[in-house]
């Protein structure tokens, strides 16, 4: 339990003592005009309360990532509280908040924009082809999965709730936002959260009667419990798997819908760095709570791997089944009730909002105004369209590249914001050593992870020194960008 609250405690002091460093180095300026304001059109760019805005962040940025990623992620040890608590603080929060603030600043701007201003118009090629990708395979993988739940639990067909889904999909997506994104999420954002805060309280009760042990991280515990370790490596698997809660590049698509949003930017840490912040303790709890309720990682991985009895039927624990047996056990029907809106309606939300984000980004590509809702409905259609058939299909691989997609999309926007420091005569190591660390790590994932997850299978000492190259190379090309002067303006920051 120890650990647990020191870890709680660091995450909230990083909030106010990091969040506030990165905020004052950035330059945050209330007297300026936000976007919101000076383009403000009723759709996307509409000024919204500050609470608002922050909880509807924190729902687009969350889902069940930071549920899901944390229970896959506690399968390697107590390890794992160290990568959130230490990468949320120093990557997580300043990659959310700088790919936030860079897109206040430069009018709203999606991220592929952003690094083509930066970065060169090579790297907004790059940038285009992974946002779509990652966005894409959100909002396909949000949808199969609630279809798949609720379909098993009315014996109502998959296809039928497919439908009802993307018709959901299409108002939210071609809404204005404050219509039922801006409405809805506040209700949303608050039973995640309730939900996290129960989990963590039952938890914390259940050590203090002796009914449940919390596993301290000790130097003994700090190593790798995953069941194959072996094609599970600590460096790089854990963090890959764990990236809502420590650090995802799927939160750089999120952050320009509310940049559109912010109506000051004296709010920027509130809603970028401080929705990190609440994401990472979401991930601390269920990490937490994953290897408390099922007796150890060893009780967790033995659980996934050869399974345990539910209802006289031998099944393998996934992290749904997971949520599902630790809020009916720790919270009573009650939880059962939360579990499902869990389970079902979060993953929903993440989709809706990442396809809203894969709009704007074609609108920006094609240069289309987002006024018209002919002009939605003009980039909607096809990207459904694409979408509905990738449900029919066999999604699971597509999904084993997620997670390594979405790591090196938060390499790329943390690569673009060392170039936007640097042009704006600013020291970037604030941004250039998370990216150094974790470019390594993605490099590294693709020469040693199995060639089912992605990877080459390779030898791990090349990997790691194909990695170490390969964040040199990135560091000195993201120098040389960054002092090149014939691209872009220096800005006042």
């Amino acid at each position: 339990m120890i650990t647990f609250i020191i870890c709680i405690l660091l995450l909230i002091a990083g909030y106010f003592v990091y969040g506030k460093v990165v905020d004052k180095f950035f330059g945050s300026d209330p007297e300026r005009v936000t976007p919101a304001i000076s383009k403000k059109d009723g759709v996307d760019f509409t000024p919204m309360p500050t609470w608002k805005v922050f909880i509807i962040q924190f729902l687009n940025i969350a889902g069940l990532g930071p549920v899901f990623g944390a229970i896959l992620g506690a399968a390697y040890g107590p390890a794992a509280y160290l990568w959130i608590v230490i990468g949320c603080i120093l990557m997580g929060g300043v990659h959310d908040y700088f790919s936030g603030m860079m897109s206040v600043r430069n009018g709203g701007s999606n991220m592929p924009d952003i690094a083509g201003r930066y970065m060169g118009k090579g790297m907004k090629g790059v940038m285009n082809f992974v946002v779509a990708f990652v966005l894409l395979s959100v909002g396909v993988s949000f949808v199969t999965g609630p279809a798949d739940l609720i379909a098993s639990m009315t014996g109502i067909s998959k296809e039928i709730w497919l439908y009802v889904i993307f018709g959901y999909y299409i108002l939210a997506t071609m809404l204005p936002i404050d219509k039922i994104i801006g409405n809805i999420y506040p209700i949303l954002g608050g039973i995640l959260l309730f939900m996290a805060v129960g989990v963590g309280g039952a938890m914390i009760a259940g050590h203090l009667n002796g009914t449940l042990v919390m596993q301290e991280l000790t130097l003994d515990s700090l190593k790798n419990f995953h069941a194959d370790p072996e094609n599970n490596l600590l460096i790089p698997m854990l963090f890959i798997v764990i990236s809502c809660g420590a650090i995802s590049g799927f939160h750089s698509t999120q952050s320009p819908l509310m940049s559109r949003c912010l109506k000051s930017e004296k709010h920027g840490r509130s809603i970028f760095y401080g929705s990190m912040i609440a994401e990472g303790i979401v991930a601390m709890i269920w990490a937490t709570a994953a290897i408390t309720y099922f007796g150890g990682p060893e009780g967790l991985n033995k659980a996934a791997t050869d399974g345990i009895l539910i209802n006289g039927t031998l099944t393998k624990v996934t992290p749904a089944i997971a949520v599902n047996l630790i809020c009916n056990s720790w919270l009573g029907k009650l939880g059962g009730i939360i579990a499902v809106i869990g389970v079902v309606i979060c993953p929903i939300t993440s989709g809706d909002t990442a396809f809203r984000s894969l709009r704007l980004t074609v609108a920006d590509f094609f240069k289309k105004d987002q006024k018209p809702i002919g002009q939605r409905l003009l980039l909607c259609l096809p990207i459904f369209v694409i979408a509905f058939f990738c449900c029919k299909m066999d999604f699971s691989t597509i999904w084993k590249y997620f997670g390594i997609g979405n790591q090196t999309l938060a390499c790329l926007v943390l690569w673009t914001a060392t170039a936007y420091l640097i042009r704006n005569g600013k020291k970037h190591w604030m941004c250039s050593i998370p990216a150094t660390i974790l470019t390594f790590i993605c490099v590294s994932y693709f020469v040693v992870a199995p060639v089912i997850n992605g990877g080459l299978h390779l030898n791990t000492t090349v990997g790691y020194i194909i990695g170490i190259l390969a964040a040199i190379a990135a560091f000195v090309f993201a120098i040389m960008k960054g002092r090149k002067t014939d691209t872009v303006p220096t800005e006042k920051i």
